[in-house]
């Protein structure tokens, strides 16, 4: 575990570190695009992000390679070396999207030609679990086909997903924690050298996202892009595919203690969503599913942009915008953890009238956008001051103790200097007042 969080504290700081130089290179550059319609952000902002998390992607890599026990995964797997190929190439048509912009259906066969690469290095579904069944194999073209596709529905959906200041990252890293977790169980919970290379994507994805988290949290000072979504979205689809496909379920007999079949029963609540993928990433895939459906019912393609997301309908119905993400988070990680914690203990029923209960208290948070919870007094120093029981101003003060000292029938005078006669000011719209142009947006940012 200690050389774990070596990789992942590594990953993390690279890629922190690196984010400053590279915002400061996108400005020079000039891939800070205008605001779209779609767009949630007032500001242009820089994009490029993704070339901070390839190089904390390297570094997590690399420091791997010479530690004792995870060298062994070079040594004996193929994998990272498939993924270091793929995520090169998803990365470098991402750099070019973000700069000069990408047709859709070229970063389709970019992402293909990605997803191909790692097969042909041994990343590749072998075979799958099917309840009833048992291991059904694959044959080469089937294992291709299957492979390409999960990675380029992984890709999309994170893609699809990146809305939101913080959001793709935030939701991407609780998906990896959750699937390490899980792999990490296998591996050195029940001896399955398999799921070695998962583990090691898993933590480096958590670096890569923990690591350009401060920089992208509301009000974010740059975007990831596609050269960063597409390439969190790859190495997931990377842990997934070693995990799923090459974990023979005949080695889990040796904790299950039954047959084939009693163990794909025992493994199928994770084993089938992490290959579709509709657990780690399920938020994303639904919002996937439901843009293209929207889109093609409107007669456009299902590549086009809209406002029709998720993040997009949070927004609307009035919650703000770090609610909004708080929100995609908590269902992210209760769909995450929920199935990593019932394929652990798939027999108790506490768990799943654990989850119904927070799956209630996520829907009672959706139908509250409106309700803002105030911290106690002695807890105020510790949260953000819009949780903070808010003070009566100094003027409403000397306004009250004004009026309470008027004699009956004598109006009150106004908060200011002894004999100072102030001028009335119109009122606007509403009885709202005015003075001068005030822009539509007061909130500029020191760093643009």
């Amino acid at each position: 575990m200690r050389e774990y969080l070596l990789t992942l504290c590594v990953t993390a700081a690279v890629t922190y570190l690196l984010t400053g130089p590279v915002r400061k290179f996108a400005i020079v550059a000039g891939a800070m695009p205008e605001i779209r319609a779609r767009d949630v952000h007032r500001e242009p902002t820089p994009r490029l992000g993704g070339i901070a998390m390839f190089g904390g992607l390297c570094a997590g890599l690399l420091v791997a390679a010479h530690l004792s026990n995870l060298g062994k995964v070079f040594e004996l797997h193929s994998e990272p070396r498939a993924l270091l190929s793929g995520a090169g190439l998803i990365w470098i048509l991402g750099v070019l999207d973000d700069k000069w912009g990408v047709d859709a259906l070229v970063k389709l066969g970019g992402q293909m030609i990605a997803a191909g690469v790692m097969v042909l290095q041994g990343l590749t579904i072998l075979w799958i679990p099917v309840p009833g069944m048992g291991t059904v194999g694959l044959t080469p073209m089937q294992g291709t086909l299957l492979t390409v596709a999960l990675v380029v529905i992984t890709i999309n959906a994170v893609n699809f997903v990146d809305g939101l200041d913080g959001l793709a990252s935030g939701m991407v890293c609780i998906a990896a924690a959750a699937f390490f977790l899980y792999a990490y169980r296998l591996w050195f919970g029940h001896n399955v050298e398999a799921a070695a290379p998962a583990t090691l994507f898993a933590a480096i994805l958590m670096g890569m996202c923990l690591g350009f988290l401060p920089h992208n949290m509301h009000p974010a000072r740059i975007f990831m892009g596609d050269s960063g979504s597409m390439l969190i979205g790859l190495v997931l689809a990377a842990g997934a595919i070693s995990i799923t496909g090459q974990v023979d379920p005949d080695v889990l007999n040796t904790f299950t203690g039954g047959s084939e079949r009693a163990v794909v029963h025992a493994t199928v609540p994770v084993y089938i969503p992490l290959l579709l993928p509709l657990t780690v990433i399920a938020v994303p895939v639904a919002d996937l599913l439901l843009a293209i459906v929207r889109r093609t019912w409107n007669g456009q393609s299902p590549f086009a942009a809209d406002r029709g997301h998720l993040h997009h309908r949070l927004l609307e119905i009035g919650h703000s915008h770090s609610r909004a993400v708080l929100i995609m988070y908590f269902w992210s990680g209760l769909i995450a953890f929920g199935t990593v914690a019932y394929s652990v203990h798939s027999a108790s029923t506490w768990i799943l009238l654990l989850i119904v209960a927070l799956s209630a208290a996520g829907l009672v948070l959706l139908l509250l956008p409106r309700f803002k919870p105030r911290a106690p007094r002695w807890a105020e120093a510790f949260v953000p001051p819009r949780y903070r029981r808010r003070k009566p101003a100094p003027a409403a003060e000397a306004a009250e103790a004004a009026e309470a000292t008027a004699e009956p029938g004598e109006p009150a005078a106004e908060a200011g200097e002894p004999g100072e006669e102030r001028e009335p000011v119109p009122a606007g719209i509403h009885g709202a007042t005015a003075i001068g142009d005030r822009s539509r947006f007061t909130r500029i940012s020191s760093n643009s």
